[in-house]
């Protein structure tokens, strides 16, 4: 928003009094969660101080108590999904399930219920690759998830992570996704796509002390255009929205025959590397806000709208930098 030319007044709010010292904010608040019985009322008078014209959750918990409650916010406009939408897209099995009888490609996954039943699964699904995938059926940032060589692994992986959360969690185990890693990210207003981008994970953030080697959080993304993607994920989010609004981003990962498939669709929300394509050349935040309070935005194409080979490359504590393909600087010696 900051980089967009706008005189934009940004009003933040978090529940952790430290974190938010890290966002380039006018005014910060810290308030309660949001499944607190005060918090829409302490959201209001924010609301009101402050002549709020539009207001943003981007945690999954917040997107959905606030579509969910959207009636309760007074003065500033909302631009989500339908609640049903989004409960639906946070169930990464129900999601799943509906986009497969819809016809579009996802993993084969099964939800666990029991210990037996888990070891059926996980061994019919070991008869094509020699891991499965496991993780929790809700949950941002790749939460729970780790491929899984046997059944006696996913046991013990289910129950360390039930006694450290103190919600009951459940699982799925799916056919493990060997290919490429994308994330389609795009705006709608009232049923019709604005404009869309899909970039692909080429490193992960800390993938390399993570127990499944990977994150949803890239530490190196690239543009890429890719018709496929783009025809896939674009039918996902119609399958369980059929009148789409707001943000959605879609995350795919290629299977042995090549063919991308959806692992979860997230709506209501933008992803952690939003800032990356503001910088490459489309700022979707900025367009967003041009739709929720109906002023004019500049025509842009529903798919492709930047040129592909746009590096983002970022690390913790070492801010991030966009590289085009082939202006990388470093030389390569491979002692060959």
């Amino acid at each position: 928003m900051r980089i967009s030319g706008e005189n934009y007044y940004i009003v933040g709010t978090d529940v952790n009094p430290y974190h938010i010292e890290l966002n380039d904010l006018d005014q910060r608040y810290v308030i309660p969660q949001c499944n607190d019985p005060n918090y829409f009322s302490v959201l209001n008078e924010i609301i009101d101080k402050w002549a709020i014209d539009y207001v943003h959750p981007q945690p999954d918990i917040e997107v959905l108590a606030i579509a969910k409650n959207r009636d309760l916010i007074k003065g500033g406009k909302t631009f989500l999904p339908s609640y049903h939408s989004i409960e639906i897209a946070q169930d990464k099995f129900e999601c799943n399930s509906l986009l497969h009888d819809s016809g579009i490609p996802v993993a084969d996954s099964v939800k666990l219920f029991n210990k037996e039943q888990a070891r059926t699964a996980i061994s019919n699904l070991l008869r094509w690759n020699s891991k499965v995938w496991l993780r929790a059926t809700h949950g941002a940032g790749s939460k729970a998830a780790v491929p899984i060589y046997h059944a006696d692994e996913a046991h013990g992986w289910i129950n360390i992570w039930r006694h450290r959360d103190l919600d009951f969690m459940d699982f799925m185990v799916s056919e493990y996704l060997p290919g490429q890693d994308f994330a389609f990210t795009s705006i709608w207003k009232e049923g019709e796509l604005i404009t869309s981008i899909v970039r692909q994970r080429v490193l992960y953030l800390l993938g390399f002390v993570s127990p499944s080697g990977q994150s949803s959080t890239p530490s190196v993304a690239v543009i890429v255009h890719n018709d496929k993607v783009n025809e896939i994920a674009t039918n996902a989010i119609l399958a369980i929205d059929p009148k789409p609004q707001g943000a959605y981003y879609v995350d795919l990962k290629e299977n042995s025959h090549g063919i991308p498939c959806v692992t979860e669709i997230n709506a209501g929300r933008f992803n952690a590397t939003i800032n990356f394509f503001a910088h490459a050349g489309i700022n979707l935040p900025h367009l967003l806000i041009k739709l929720a309070t109906n002023q004019e935005f500049p025509n842009v194409k529903k798919y492709d709208p930047v040129p592909k080979g746009q590096y983002w490359v970022r690390q913790i504590d070492m801010g991030y930098k966009l590289v085009k393909e082939g202006n990388f600087r470093a030389i390569n010696i491979n002692g060959s």
